[in-house]
């Protein structure tokens, strides 16, 4: 990824901005790591981003732009349930931002929704303005999607599948769908249930855990937790994500499935743009309603304030931001790994997998292995499998004629 050049380092600019608009979700997963984990610090923030702190925002975005001159950047628009405001305040955050930006850059907007509040008129909105719409559920059933309940426990799917009616032959504004993986649901359901709603792209998401807070169904009750990982310790994501790649391999055209794609992608040489795999520096920074400067929200699955700098827009610049701590630990490469993962044959695929997933309470810190280390070597060990399967004859063929 290119970067400016200073003396013996290469800075690599944030480009993607995640802007929070709303700190508060009209449905209470069970899953949520924001609203049921150990990081309270949404309580104290505003509900929704005043205009000041959109302003200051833009003012942020366009500075760092025009100091690395950015060519295009991409910025999200979460919550919380970002359409709780309405479709206004987000069409009002995304002109701020445009016309702020430096002549040459230019800005791609998308929200990540719930899907409940999505109306014809929502996303014709949204469409008119150049945005993209992500929507999050865990299946295309009703059952599939039993953890996804409103406030007084009752179900979303029925405000879900509207949504998706409604996205579905939009390409010019459904991104895909986000799917946090339920490890005692059939992946075969899971994977033919969310092909058929015609979304381009599927993301399969591991739970964010990690090692004093380990995923479900990854332990037996009261075993102790192995370190380092190997194959006895392996939860069943590794089997499940392998079983929905191998549907996907061998079924035909149908979506892209982010992680598999990032996966053979570095297998080939190219350069991951996720923080769930791959070595490639981290280029997102979250923005709160508040104007917090703070990294990723799934470190708020680790422990209080994990994703917190100390920073603000109003404060700090966002290369400030760049030179934090925490930024920095998450920007180093194969050098802020544990030993294992960096003498691992696999390093460089799977990067020592999503930093939230590697803490340990009593080791302090971050330097481990992920929870989720012998499932990520199952899967993309499969996943090698399966491309030299299917490449090297192929080789062979064209060397004979």
């Amino acid at each position: 990824m290119a970067g400016e050049t200073t003396g013996r380092s290469t800075v690599v600019p944030f480009r993607q901005f995640v802007l929070k608009v709303h700190s508060r979700c009209n449905l209470a997963c069970t899953y949520c790591y924001i609203y049921a984990g150990p990081d309270r610090s949404w309580r104290e923030r505003p509900r929704t981003v005043p205009a000041a702190t959109v302003r200051q925002t833009a003012l942020r975005i366009a500075e760092h732009a025009r100091t690395h001159r950015l060519r295009e950047i991409r910025v999200d628009l979460h919550g919380g349930e970002p359409l709780l405001t309405g479709p206004g305040p987000l069409l009002d955050q995304a002109a701020a931002v445009r016309a702020a930006l430096p002549a040459g850059c230019t800005a791609h907007f998308g929200v990540q929704t719930n899907g409940t509040l999505l109306t014809p008129d929502t996303v014709d909105a949204l469409a008119g303005a150049g945005f993209r719409i992500g929507l999050s559920l865990d299946g295309g059933t009703p059952g599939l999607n039993r953890r996804r309940l409103d406030h007084a426990g009752r179900p979303s799917w029925p405000a879900l599948s509207r949504a998706v009616a409604l996205l579905r032959g939009r390409p010019d504004v459904f991104a895909g769908i986000l799917c946090t993986i339920d490890a005692t649901a059939d992946p075969a359901e899971v994977y033919g249930s969310l092909r058929a709603l015609d979304a381009p792209m599927l993301d399969f998401l591991l739970p964010h855990a990690n090692w004093s807070s380990p995923p479900p169904a990854a332990l037996p009750a009261g075993a102790p937790r192995p370190v380092p990982p190997g194959p006895a310790g392996r939860s069943p994501y590794g089997d499940w994500l392998c079983t929905v790649f191998d549907l996907w391999w061998d079924g035909g055209p149908g979506p892209r499935v982010r992680v598999f794609t990032e996966i053979l992608g570095l297998l080939l040489g190219r350069p991951s743009t996720s923080e769930s795999v791959g070595l490639s520096p981290v280029v997102a920074l979250v923005v709160d309603t508040d104007g917090a400067i703070e990294q990723v929200d799934s470190l708020k699955s680790a422990y209080e304030g994990a994703a917190a700098t100390g920073l603000d827009v109003f404060r700090h610049s966002f290369d400030q931001a760049l030179a934090h701590p925490g930024m920095a630990a998450r920007r180093s490469g194969r050098a802020g790994l544990a030993a294992q993962c960096r003498s691992c044959a696999l390093v460089e695929v799977c990067g020592g997998g999503n930093y939230a997933h590697r803490y340990r309470a009593d080791t302090g810190g971050f330097t481990n292995p992920s929870v989720y280390c012998a499932d990520l070597e199952r899967l993309i060990r499969h996943i090698a499998a399966r491309l030299d399967a299917t490449v090297s004859p192929n080789l062979r063929a064209a060397d004979l004629t």
